[in-house]
């Protein structure tokens, strides 16, 4: 068989596959549009590493798993235990991770400590319980700088709360000050349409709960997680 035959039959086989997948993509977006109305966009659909099953994404980052005709659906975890490896898990950390450096760290105050050469951002609310306990293991970490950008969901004293921290002549002092040692942040103004726009980022980004930390490698992690936890993912990025 000759080079030029060879480079023939493989195009012939990698076009009939393509052709194969965006018929049975056809055939799934078809299908479910159908049988669930509610659906009203998918993003993507792709085959899974399970034979037969195939993942569905919609609304950004939510995602399901149906067989090849749509027939059903699974909502859940994927594992691979052969690899031992949360399929589904890695997936979502890849649709929710967000790009460090589009970060506007200016719409953040800014805590250095020690060298300051590790970096994380965190979005936080002052009336939020997990931030407290949060902010209580952070203080332990070393050689980091931290970006928080004030987001004020839970409610309007948190706004008030949060327009008092911006507003401080010392935003990090006055932020510990109430987080650590309960000492409510003095009446201020200012300009806060950085806070209007954190909020803005947060919808963008699906931010939904209070402390979501992004590290530089653009991690991203729902909640409060101890020391130890933060220096592990710290520990990882390079």
């Amino acid at each position: 068989m000759t080079m030029k035959l060879l480079k023939n039959l493989t195009a012939m086989t990698l076009a009939l596959t393509c052709l194969g997948a965006s018929a049975q993509e056809a055939t799934i977006r078809k299908n479910l549009g159908e049988r669930i109305p509610q659906i009203q966009k998918i993003d993507e659909i792709s085959k899974t590493p399970m034979t037969g099953l195939y993942e569905v994404r919609i609304n950004g980052t939510e995602i399901f798993y149906t067989d090849a005709e749509g027939n059903f659906i699974i909502q859940g975890q994927l594992f691979d235990t052969k690899q031992r490896r949360n399929l589904t898990e890695e997936r979502m950390d890849k649709l929710t991770a967000i790009d460090f450096n589009s970060l506007p760290l200016k719409d953040a105050f800014t805590t250095v400590r020690g060298n300051g050469k590790r970096k994380l951002a965190i979005f936080a609310d002052p009336n939020c319980g997990y931030c407290k306990r949060f902010e209580r293991d952070l203080e332990k970490v070393n050689n980091i700088t931290i970006y928080t950008f004030l987001y004020p969901i839970l409610s309007a004293d948190s706004a008030e709360k949060s327009r008092n921290i911006w507003c401080a002549k010392d935003r990090t002092l006055s932020w510990l000050d109430w987080m650590l040692r309960e000492l409510p942040p003095a009446t201020a103004s200012c300009d806060t349409t950085a806070i209007t726009r954190n909020l803005e980022l947060g919808r963008k980004h699906k931010i939904t709960g209070t402390p979501t930390l992004i590290y530089a490698d653009g991690t991203r992690v729902p909640g409060a997680v101890n020391t130890d936890q933060i220096e592990k993912q710290l520990a990882k990025i390079r």
